[in-house]
């Protein structure tokens, strides 16, 4: 299966990030996301092509000490716990 990953946009509402730390985080997220997405599985659904007006994540624990690496880390573990298999 082939699994091609953008995301466009970003958006950390109240979070005091600089552009260079959102950055940061943005790239976190997408690597982050890629390795959950090429060692587990997707929701059935989504595999075959369905789309899904929404998805429930997961939770993260943000705070300002947190780095951008570890912060978007979180948020990709969030998502996939939305999009996986949850096997």
């Amino acid at each position: 299966m082939k699994i091609q990953l953008h995301i466009e946009r970003l958006v950390l509402d109240a979070m005091p990030l600089s552009r260079q730390q959102s950055a940061a985080v943005h790239t976190a997220v997408e690597q982050e996301l890629g390795r959950l997405l090429r060692a587990g599985q997707l929701n059935p659904h989504i595999a075959s092509g369905g789309a899904m007006p929404a998805i429930t994540g997961g939770t993260i624990q943000a705070s300002n000490a947190a780095s951008p690496t570890h912060l978007g880390a979180q948020i990709a573990g969030a998502v996939y716990s939305g999009i996986g298999d949850g096997k």
